[in-house]
């Protein structure tokens, strides 16, 4: 009995350190290579800004190429591993929301009109 309520402790303790840890900065790729590299940005380096590196697969198109290297989303942190602002996808802007599931998990929802929504999956490379 006191082995279980010491690793009881033991991993409500570790649990939030490790959670901390995790960041959602660094360099992400979908399942079909299309990849984003996330960093704090803003005044109070709070908010998330994401720059498109490179596109694959279907959205491969002439208007999401023509924002690689650039700024493709930002966003304010609205709650623990979550951030909504606004993201580009095919020339046009979006509501979206950034959410950082696991350690080397994204994902990131848009939507247009509040009803054409889409979300898209990231691992960390």
């Amino acid at each position: 009995m006191r082995i279980a309520i010491a690793l009881l402790i033991a991993a409500t303790t570790l649990t939030p350190a490790l959670a901390q840890e995790a960041s959602p900065e660094g360099v992400w790729q979908d399942d079909w290579g299309t990849t984003l590299e996330i960093s704090f940005c803003g005044e109070d380096a709070t908010q998330l800004c994401a720059v498109l590196l490179d596109v694959q697969g279907e959205s491969r198109t002439e208007e999401n190429l023509a924002y690689v290297n650039q700024q493709i989303m930002q966003a304010d942190m609205v709650a623990e591993n979550q951030w909504q602002g606004t993201v580009i996808f095919e020339g046009n802007e979006a509501e979206g929301t950034l959410t950082h599931v696991a350690a080397d998990s994204i994902e990131i929802r848009g939507c247009r009109a509040l009803i054409f929504c889409e979300t898209l999956a990231f691992q960390r490379v």
